[in-house]
């Protein structure tokens, strides 16, 4: 078999930097070598891309050195690996913005390049927690009640936009609409507390999202889509060690918990699994989604939250420990997301040479 290279991109300007890092580091151990030469590409925190050597080390640190890409002194805004025909498929391991929510993918679609994961219009829509919700609502698929609140009416009319909030009840989650790890998340309990939340919601973006608070477990299943057709693992279950999953209980404290598989009954482990499936299609996600979820404890009702692009890859992160729980493989995950980028890019080089095709003709008629 002939080794074909892979460029494996990790780092960026995101809060999930350092888990990207560990991500493709656990990537790396778990490719192939027979098939796999791998092309590592680092991008710094300040979205420069570091060069060959610098990515090659940042990939093989181990112990008490950081987990994370260090400023490149250059002004590289892009490995020129990408440009010269010899990267066959990409594998980008890039969470949140600026690697998740489809700009670096819409990067790989320019230099016609096979891509693991989302397309572009998907990464996007799941990186947009109003867009989501509107379109799970769309599909008739449940999820938490919500407000949209966009920085410029707020600024306009702040009194009209807490007034349309009073529909849903306490507690609220205020949120930047387009961020991840949980950054800018702030739980209201009062009324009074609610100008504020959405106030620190919109420094870091210009789209807040005001959610009802559901006392609930947070379940997630991870979803693979490829030639196989598409499989939902096994549910998994987040049991948080603060009051709500935040970004100290993700990244900074050691208290919460990850249970693979979850504790829940038959009934509610193949509804779980339905409505993965439904919310991974009504999105347009194709390769793989983690979907999570809310199970309201009130009335054991599932709630669709978010869905995640590309999600952790860590060697214990829940979207590859539910697929091994439900028979795949880490390794086998890899080859199987990386043979549908493959041949996900052949199928759209057809239809875009199948589109060109009458125009071609017709050109040539009128040059006739």
């Amino acid at each position: 078999m002939q080794r074909r290279n892979l460029a494996l991109v990790f780092g960026g300007r995101s809060g999930e930097h350092e888990v990207s890092c560990v991500s493709a580091r656990s990537v790396r151990a778990a490719l192939d070598p027979a098939r796999w030469e791998i092309l590592p590409m680092a991008i710094d925190r300040a979205g420069r891309w570091a060069d060959p050597a610098t990515a090659l080390e940042t990939l093989d640190r181990t112990g008490a050195t950081p987990d994370t890409v260090p400023p490149f002194t250059g002004d590289c805004r892009l490995d020129p690996r990408l440009l010269t025909g010899e990267v066959d498929v990409v594998v980008p391991v890039l969470h949140g913005p600026f690697g998740e929510d489809g700009t670096v993918q819409g990067l790989f679609e320019i230099l016609d390049l096979p891509y693991v994961g989302c397309g572009v219009a998907a990464s996007a829509v799941t990186m947009d927690k109003v867009t989501t919700k509107r379109l799970l609502v769309e599909a008739a698929l449940p999820t938490p009640r919500f407000v949209a609140i966009d920085e410029a009416a707020w600024s306009t009319d702040s009194a009209a936009a807490l007034e349309r909030c009073r529909t849903l009840p306490l507690p609220l989650f205020v949120k930047p609409a387009r961020l991840g790890s949980s950054v800018g998340i702030r739980k209201v309990k009062s009324r009074e507390e609610l100008a504020a939340a959405i106030d620190n919601a919109l420094v870091y973006d210009s789209l807040a999202i005001v959610e009802e608070g559901i006392d609930a477990r947070e379940i997630e299943v991870a979803v693979l889509a490829d030639g196989h057709g598409i499989l939902a693992s096994v549910p998994g279950e987040v049991v948080p060690g603060h009051e709500f999953y935040d970004y100290a209980d993700k990244y900074l404290d050691d208290d919460c918990r990850l249970l693979a598989p979850a504790p829940l009954e038959d009934d509610q482990v193949a509804e779980v699994r339905r409505l993965a499936v439904a919310a991974f299609l009504a999105l347009g996600c194709e390769g793989m989604a983690r979907v999570d979820f809310l199970l309201d404890r009130r009335n054991g009702r599932f709630l669709v939250n978010e869905l995640n692009a590309i999600p952790g890859f860590t060697a214990i992160s829940m979207y590859p420990r539910l697929l091994a729980c439900s028979g795949v493989t880490y390794p086998e995950l890899l080859d199987r997301l990386i043979d549908h980028a493959i041949a996900r890019h052949a199928r759209r080089a057809a239809h875009a040479a199948a589109a060109l095709a009458p125009l071609a003709t017709r050109a040539g008629t009128e040059r006739a």
